[in-house]
């Protein structure tokens, strides 16, 4: 193996159950063979490797949208778009903790783009419409009928949002509801 040049990826399975290595008891490295480390110029030495684990994630989230909703952010709503529900509340309360936090994530946004985009399921729902519907139309429910759910829209509709603690609910929960119907789709 030594004149033979693998890519190697560092996993945390060990013990048993690793199908590519012996048992130890410390996260390691696992050759892949056939993948050179030698890839094209100005690419990565592991991007001539398919069908492994190291897929670029879709992107769920707009930093666009994010960037917008950041004007209103001292409300806390980029916060919320981007799935941070407590600290989108700390800002509703505080003025985007007295528009200094507010100026600060001017510059987070980009990483918390990067960390929504990793944590939510791409699907047929798309967050960026949810939220849009959401923002502007959540009192009468229709980024419910946009997800499918229309007995609730409906509900919301007739309601005002359920007196605006739907509304509320929806706020802290958007992304976890659009992440489930994503993921139950694309089981079938």
């Amino acid at each position: 193996m030594s004149f033979v040049r693998v890519a190697q990826i560092r996993h945390l399975r060990w013990g048993p159950d690793c199908p590519d290595c012996d048992f130890q008891q410390r996260p390691h490295s696992v050759p892949i063979k056939g993948a050179s480390r030698s890839g094209l110029p100005g690419t990565s030495p592991l991007s001539n490797l398919t069908g492994i684990a190291m897929t670029q994630r879709p992107d769920t989230h707009s930093k666009l949208l994010g960037y917008l909703l950041w004007i209103f952010g001292f409300l806390g709503s980029h916060r919320f778009y981007y799935g941070k529900p407590v600290t989108g509340t700390l800002w509703f309360f505080t003025l985007g903790l007295l528009f200094v936090g507010w100026i600060i994530d001017l510059f987070l946004i980009p990483a918390m783009d990067r960390e929504a985009d990793y944590r939510f399921q791409d699907g047929v729902v798309s967050y960026n419409v949810s939220w849009i519907l959401l923002t502007f139309l959540g009192v009468f429910g229709v980024h419910r009928m946009y997800m499918g759910k229309w007995i609730t829209g409906i509900l919301y509709l007739f309601t005002g949002g359920l007196f605006l603690i739907g509304l509320l609910y929806d706020f802290w929960t958007l992304n976890s509801q659009i992440s489930e119907r994503n993921h139950a789709s694309q089981l079938g």
